[in-house]
């Protein structure tokens, strides 16, 4: 959970954004759809394509240019995008067309937003660190990060002499790319993300050095794969060692740094509601948002109190002691989980979806080596579990791609956030109300600890955006009001989390706005159905609701349920 993350489906476009298939972009929908579409819908599929072509920053042999000069020429490919999507006739369009065409205003928007006012190229250290070795369980970066990315999950180990030569070449431009770094961050003042800048490159060095001594192994879809480094040329080992050595002088330089820089980290309110609202379609702003994860957090709180309290005449709970026994629970309980989504209906089933889910696996850590989520999973495996439907999300758009040219690759921008992020969190406690734990009573005390957790972290969030809070300040309350002294203010898990929301304004909070999205696109379904006579089937709808891919709820609900009123 702690590991910078970051999915590989192909080629990775602008600068901390999705990994997109440029093939697949070519692709007309699928023939079923297409027929839905109206007649002027491929200018929407050909502006998209060429949209995402044109984020690309320059590039000469891995290199990247994200100069002012660069970001200005962005900036007036921006307005040229605006007015060919503002061009095109939408008179008639059904809603899934619609969705699609809101999608490509989302991004403009987030383009909009980071030339503007996020300009991480310019403020932010760690958005040059951009060798990652995990695959990511959402659908692209959590975070902005620098073209190009170095996935090294993407290349088929050992390394046949065509990758061998890509990797070498994207290694060979680090130490160029970090150089060029330090010029366009020369005005950068934002003093907490260079305060906590260094630990991404220190994170960065220990996964060069493992690639280099051949113990790298890989967090992915398909389950943990070793970096086995058999045979690589001499050119490559220089590459990883150059690559090396300028991480490491770059994290030397952000720390020296750091102690000059006095600015606010934050965005402030306005600019913050103006993000959620254009980019990510959030119908709530930094206030609502407060009261919001204020609500949850005191809910999780005394529900956690309440179920102990129902739990007062049982053994008390015993986490883990033993890693084989764990492993064994872990097995046991995954085979569980997903029988328990195909019988509930509240995952469609798929080969795919329970491979997704076998294939996650969790790590026993001694207790006094723990951090949240160990204590969590100590505990039972299951709530984090619930949380890895993240996986099956991802399954599903490699092995189902969505009919949409536009749905079919993840959203820019972190867009994607609340729903994927927020339905995750969704899941532990839908599965829970389902009878996950009736069996398991204390495991019903773990799901809401959790909630708590992702409440305190979110709310902090909230307030370093509006400048309230530093980065030290947030972790404190995040650690403050995660219960049973769970979370560790000063650990490397607490600090990588808030660094993270400080980066990606509106990713903090949306565990919590997603999963309230999630509540509220239910209720909305349920009303329709209830109003037409018709019956709410839950299976049904969660069907539909997953098939209209990873996009923001708001447009999901439009879809699912058109002629909904005002609430």
């Amino acid at each position: 959970m702690m590991t910078r993350r970051i999915l590989g489906f192909a080629a990775m476009l602008y600068a901390g954004t999705a990994m997109v298939p440029m093939p697949a972009l070519a692709q007309a929908p699928a023939a079923a759809a297409a027929a839905t579409m109206p007649a002027n819908y491929p200018a929407l599929a050909s502006l998209f394509q060429d949209w995402r072509r044109t984020l690309l920053p320059e590039l000469a042999d891995g290199r990247a240019d994200y100069s002012p000069a660069a970001m200005a020429r962005l900036g007036d490919g921006l307005k040229t995008y605006r007015q060919r999507l503002a061009a095109i006739d939408r008179s008639g369009w059904p809603i899934a067309a619609q969705t699609d065409y809101k999608l490509v205003e989302a991004e403009m928007n987030g383009l909009d937003f980071d030339l503007r006012v996020l300009t991480p190229w310019a403020r932010d250290p760690s958005f040059y660190a951009n060798v990652f070795a995990d695959w990511s369980d959402v659908p692209a970066h959590e975070g902005p990060y620098a073209h190009p990315n170095i996935n090294l999950y993407e290349f088929k180990y050992p390394l046949n002499a065509a990758d061998a030569r890509r990797l070498t070449t994207l290694l060979a431009a680090v130490p160029a790319n970090l150089a060029a770094a330090k010029a366009n961050l020369a005005g950068g003042n934002a003093r907490d993300l260079w305060k906590y800048g260094s630990r991404a490159f220190e994170e960065q060095s220990e996964t060069l050095a493992k690639l280099g001594d051949g113990t790298l192994v890989m967090r992915t879809l398909d389950g943990p794969i070793p970096a086995v480094m058999t045979g690589a040329s001499p050119q490559l080992k220089k590459a990883i060692a150059d690559a090396r050595a300028a991480t490491d002088d770059f994290a030397r330089w952000v720390a020296a740094e750091a102690p000059k820089k006095t600015g606010a980290t934050g965005i402030g309110k306005e600019n913050y509601n103006w993000y959620v609202k254009n980019v990510e379609l959030l119908p709530w702003d930094w206030d609502a948002q407060v009261a919001l994860l204020r609500r949850e957090l005191d809910r999780s709180i005394a529900a956690l109190r309440i179920e102990e309290v129902r739990n007062r005449d049982l053994p008390p709970a015993s986490p883990a002691t033993d890693p084989a026994a764990f492993q064994t629970l872990l097995k046991a309980r995954q085979a569980k989980f997903s029988q328990f989504l195909a019988d509930t209906g509240l995952i469609p089933d798929a080969p795919w979806s329970r491979t997704a889910i076998a294939n996650q696996g969790m790590d026993f850590v001694a207790p006094d080596k723990r951090n949240f989520f160990d204590h969590v999973t100590a505990g039972d495996p299951y709530p984090l579990m619930s949380h890895f439907t993240h996986w099956i999300d991802l399954a599903r758009m490699r092995e189902a791609p969505h009919a949409s040219p536009i749905r079919r690759v993840p959203p820019l921008f972190t867009i994607y956030s609340n729903r994927s992020e927020g339905f995750a969190t969704a899941y532990e406690e839908i599965l829970m109300h389902a009878g996950l734990y009736d069996d398991i009573p204390h495991g019903r005390e773990l799901v809401w600890i959790m909630l708590a957790n992702r409440a305190a972290r979110g709310l902090a969030s909230l307030y370093v955006q509006s400048n309230e809070m530093n980065l030290d300040q947030a972790g404190k309350f995040h650690a403050e009001w995660t219960p049973r002294g769970w979370s560790d203010p000063d650990s490397r898990l607490v600090g990588f989390e808030q660094l993270l929301y400080a980066r990606q304004p509106g990713y903090g909070p949306s565990y919590v706005t997603g999963k309230l999205q999630f509540d509220q696109l239910l209720a909305a379904v349920s009303h329709a159905d209830e109003r037409a006579g018709r019956p709410f089937v839950m299976r049904d709808v969660i069907g539909r609701v997953m098939d209209a891919g990873v996009i923001p709820v708001p447009l999901i609900e439009a879809e699912l349920v058109p002629a909904a009123g005002p609430r």
